[in-house]
Parts: structure tokens; C-alpha cells; sequence
């Protein structure tokens, strides 16, 4: 996908990718990173998205964030899109990231909001207005609002679609009337996805005129969340409602394990280690589930993939 007005809309799933570490918790697992790739794609994703929220890119050195943009592509290798989160503090950072992520050969790059000063509206525009116009690859605008302390208000969303490098927006802010608002201002700008980050709401978004889901889930059961969507897109209700109950399995039974801020990841790493994909292992400030809630895991994950397995 080059920039330009000429874009193809980005619809379907296109999974938050963890991201793989080894035991010191720093330091890239490139065997994982390999086979997590193959399962997403295996799975039929319609993308991947790396060093977003669940990628943890915050706490990675940028040494690791270029070492994954690279590894992706390569593993890849042009099969699926491949977007980049390249939000920082610092816009040259940004740039520096998107550099490398437009040399390796992705798709698209992703920012949220500069996220320790408060910033007003048009002071956001302005920023990415600034950011699109000097990327070299096009860029979605992430709606992250509980980590960044700004919402990317309506408003503000028209206006910078009318950039010619902006491609879209994915909204993590599980408020579906801000979303449903969205929808309704751009139903006429047909170059211009709206993805939806909580898997809890993808279904009901996409009906609204979305155009697909940014869900952590599909790292674990991809067929499940690709399903999903197809079902709705073809308005199967029957399937959908069995479909979204095994989805809401997953979210209430994994990624609610623990009373921490961080249950989501931790859940998510340690499901996926279940089924043998990555080692469980979180980047500080945090870390891995200790043994009991380990087992609150197993037999969750068990459970779930069991039921897919026999669904799917």
C-alpha cells in the first residue's frame, strides 16, 4: 500500500500481535515471533499489527521494536498487511520508527496521541497533521483515550481524514456512540477504515458500518474472530450470537483473571503460552501470573479452544 489518495480500505481482522519475549523479559523470542506469525496467517487474518497496546511497545527498547518491525516483515513477507505502531512522545521518534518500518516493507504505520501532555484539539490536529505529512508510509490514527488522556474527538477525526496519507482510525475507546458517530460522519469517505480495538463490541460495530476489529483474541483462536466477522458481514445472525458467546468466553474467563491493571496482557501472554505459541513472559513493570492463577488459565483456555475446535 503506497501513500496517496488511492487506497484500498483495510477491513476484516487484523490482530494487536504480542509480543513474544524470553525469560529476561526484554529481549525478542524471534522463534515465537515465527510461530505466532504462522498461526495468525494460518488462521486467515486479514493483517497483523505490531508494538500497539497489547504489543506493549512502551516498555520495549526501540532497539527491540526495530528488531521486531524487521523479524515481522521478513517472516511475512508480503502475505498479509502488515501495520506499525509507532507512537511516541517524541515525533522524531515516530519518524524514526516509521522509517524503518517503511524499509522493512510494511504496509502502514499506527500512532496514538503523544501521551504525557495534555493536548487540546486543534493542537492535535495540528500534530498529525505535521505527522502524516512527513511519514513515508500511510497512517491510521489510534483512538486511545484511557492511556493517553486525550480522545481523538469527531471533529477532529473529519478533518484529518481529508489528509491524503491518513487511512483511517482504530478506536479503543469502547464507546459505541463516539463510534456509531464516526460511522455516520464518514459513510461518504469510502477510503477510510474504521476498526474497532474491544473484540466484545466488533460484531455490533462492524453492522454500524465499521470495518473490522483490532482484537487481542485473535492471537489465541484467529478462526474464531475471522469467523465472526464473516458471519456478521453475511448478517448471520444465528451464527454471530453463537459466535460473539465464545468470544465474550474469552474475554470474561481470560482476561479478567487477577485484580491488576494489567490482567488483560497478563491473561492473554499466559493463554497464549497454553497453547504453545510464545513463553508467558511480560515486559517490566510487570510480570507473569504466579502458579494459581496459572491454573485459572489452563483450565480456561482449555475449555474455550475446546468448544471452538468443535464449533469450528
Amino acid at each position: 500500500m503506497s501513500s496517496g489518495t488511492n487506497q484500498t480500505i483495510v477491513k476484516g481482522i487484523v490482530p494487536p500481535m504480542v509480543t513474544p519475549l524470553l525469560s529476561d523479559n526484554l529481549s525478542l523470542d524471534v522463534e515465537s515471533v515465527h510461530r505466532l506469525l504462522e498461526h495468525l496467517i494460518a488462521g486467515g487474518v486479514h493483517g497483523v499489527f505490531i508494538l500497539g497496546t497489547t504489543g506493549e511497545s512502551t516498555s520495549l527498547s526501540y532497539r527491540t521494536r526495530e528488531l521486531l518491525i524487521n523479524e515481522t516483515c521478513r517472516i511475512v513477507n508480503g502475505r498479509i498487511p502488515v501495520f506499525v505502531g509507532i507512537t511516541d512522545t517524541a515525533i522524531e521518534e515516530s519518524l524514526h520508527l516509521a522509517d524503518v518500518a517503511y524499509k522493512a516493507g510494511a504496509t502502514a504505520v499506527v500512532a496514538a496521541p503523544p501521551f504525557y501532555y495534555g493536548l487540546g484539539q486543534e493542537e492535535l490536529y495540528k500534530y498529525y497533521w505535521a505527522l502524516a505529512s512527513q511519514l513515508p508510509l500511510p497512517l491510521f490514527l489510534y483512538n486511545m483515550p484511557s492511556h493517553t488522556k486525550v480522545n481523538i474527538d469527531r471533529g477532529t477525526v473529519l478533518r484529518l481524514a481529508e489528509h491524503p496519507n491518513i487511512i483511517g482510525l482504530k478506536d479503543s475507546s469502547a464507546n459505541t456512540v463516539y463510534y456509531q458517530s464516526l460511522c455516520y460522519v464518514l459513510k461518504d469517505k469510502e477510503d477510510f477504515s474504521l476498526l474497532v480495538g474491544p473484540e466484545e463490541i466488533t460484531s455490533e460495530t462492524i453492522l454500524m458500518g465499521g470495518s473490522g476489529g483490532v482484537n487481542g483474541g485473535a492471537n489465541m483462536f484467529p478462526k474464531l474472530y475471522v469467523e465472526l466477522y464473516n458471519a456478521t458481514i453475511a448478517r448471520d445472525f444465528d451464527r454471530i450470537r453463537v459466535l460473539q458467546n465464545l468470544v465474550m468466553d474469552v474475554a470474561t474467563k481470560i482476561y479478567t483473571i487477577g485484580s491488576y491493571g494489567s490482567s488483560y496482557l497478563k491473561g492473554l501472554k499466559s493463554a497464549l503460552s497454553v497453547l504453545g505459541l510464545i513463553q508467558p513472559y511480560i515486559a517490566p513493570p510487570f510480570n507473569t501470573f504466579e502458579e494459581k492463577e496459572m491454573t485459572q488459565v489452563v483450565e480456561s483456555v482449555n475449555r474455550i479452544k475446546a468448544e471452538i475446535d468443535n464449533l469450528l
